[in-house]
């Protein structure tokens, strides 16, 4: 017998992902996803929201984000796939179900552009007028922007791993430089007593639950991110173990390090009516204790940090929406064209372009345009993450696992209280969220339904690495 018959080349050998990524480097990716400032531009309208209890509100939304993570993780070491939610819920529970997850998925990309053009505009309309900036209008700063972010993703320009590592590294500088300075104003202000105090957890003045809990659906952007990691999974070193410990971890870091920025925000100034602008409020604290150089410094890094948000959400959006057209969710001749000379999806980043300016217009138009964008985000983001949980339960206490007994307390009672809460958390966004939101979930039931001939067929696979 020959030896090419008896062996066989590694040329001809299945291609697959090597599992080199460490517990740390998924740590260390889901820090990059949710970014060390995430609580930075929620500060003022969370305070007002919660009546100043942002920090209450970022540990609620943490226990939440928790379960819902080690759900996640689970559902990660049965699905490795880059599809996160969509995948499970599709796979896990229905396919038809994980349409519309994936649906609601869109809706967030979507916004992500939207939602920094809201606030990259607030600030230089209204934050930076009195420093040789002159004073144009909300509505041209808008154009600016998404005409900036909307030529770049046509010419294919993209931020780098290392851009992203830089970037990290300066937000860490600013923050414990803003931490460092806060604890020294407030020990001078009034010694020990000024730095701990249980006010911005509980002020009997102002605590109302039913504040707290709608204040919790916008708080809980803070998080928004973490199940990024799951969609490395297929490159991790014991996954099963791993990405869920990677994703619970991932979520106690974003809700301690935030909470510990936002605590000190909220004892340097503790009354929020008294903010200049509410989404910009930040900088105000890091102006009170830093001067003009911290103020300058976090609001560079803000705003950065947002236009790289928003240029990467924004080609996220039009690739997906590239993907529905090139598989005939959407219509191919719009939405699966491609430029010969870019390889960009050239008509979806122009329609993701428009609806970026429109939705930050309007938003405007109607007043409180950040916190309107943050809720709408969530109204999908927490229609995932019910989903999610949901299937969980479904997965491992319905159908059950081969020669695995099921566990009341991990695979029944957890994800169910899971859902439960972020069902919770989820009902108490604000009315305009809802409307907003259950239009977006109206048109994918019916695209389903269309697409599906009334549930007789499976849905398209929508492929979210694309994103």
């Amino acid at each position: 017998m020959s030896e090419s018959t008896t062996s066989i080349s590694p040329a001809t050998e299945a291609p697959h992902l090597r599992r080199i990524l460490t517990l740390w480097d998924l740590i260390f990716y889901g820090i990059v996803l949710i970014q060390p400032i995430a609580p930075v531009p929620l500060f003022g309208v969370a305070q007002k929201l919660s009546d100043g209890h942002f920090v209450t509100t970022i540990f609620i939304a943490m226990l939440a984000m928790m379960i819902t993570a080690v759900s996640y993780g689970r559902m990660a070491a049965l699905y490795p796939s880059a599809g996160s939610a969509y995948t499970y819920v599709g796979r896990g529970l229905n396919p038809h179900l994980g349409f519309l997850a994936g649906w609601a998925m869109i809706l967030d990309y979507i916004l992500q552009p939207v939602i920094n053009t809201v606030w990259i505009s607030t600030a230089l309309h209204e934050r930076y007028r009195d420093y040789h900036i002159p004073q144009i209008p909300f509505v041209m700063w808008a154009a600016v922007i998404v005409g900036i972010i909307t030529f770049l993703n046509l010419r294919g320009v993209k931020t780098s791993a290392v851009a992203n590592k830089v970037l990290l590294f300066f937000m860490f500088i600013v923050v414990a430089l803003f931490i460092y300075l806060a604890v020294r104003y407030l020990f001078h202000m009034d010694g020990w007593p000024g730095v701990f105090s249980t006010q911005p957890f509980y002020d009997p003045r102002t605590f109302r639950w039913p504040t707290v809990m709608t204040a919790t659906s916008f708080a809980a952007l803070t998080y928004i991110g973490f199940d990024g990691v799951t969609t490395l999974s297929e490159e991790v070193q014991n996954p099963k173990r791993n990405v869920l410990l990677a994703t619970v971890l991932t979520c106690i870091f974003a809700g301690v390090f935030s909470a510990l920025e936002v605590y000190l925000g909220a004892r340097v100034w503790p009354n929020w009516h008294t903010f200049p602008n509410l989404e910009t409020a930040f900088m105000d604290v890091c102006r009170q204790v830093g001067g003009i150089l911290l103020f300058h410094g976090m609001g560079a890094i803000l705003i950065v940090a947002a236009f790289g948000s928003a240029l990467t959400g924004g080609m996220g959006a039009a690739r997906l929406l590239f993907g529905m057209g090139r598989d005939n969710v959407l219509p191919r001749k719009i939405f699966g064209h491609v430029n010969a000379k870019t390889s960009t999806p050239s008509y979806s980043i122009l329609l993701i372009g428009a609806a970026s300016f429109g939705g930050a217009i309007a938003l405007n138009y109607i007043g409180n345009a950040y916190e309107h964008a943050g809720e709408t985000l969530n109204f999908g983001a927490f229609l995932a993450f019910m989903g999610v949980n949901f299937a969980t339960f479904w997965q491992f206490v319905i159908l059950g696992q081969p020669g695995r007994k099921w566990r009341i307390l991990t695979d029944a009672l957890l994800p169910l209280f899971g859902f439960v809460f972020c069902g919770l958390i989820w009902w108490n966004l604000n009315p305009i969220a809802k409307k907003v939101g259950l239009v977006w979930f109206i048109l994918g039931l019916v695209l389903l339904i269309v697409k599906t001939r009334g549930f007789r067929s499976k849905p398209v696979m929508i492929d979210f690495s694309e994103g």
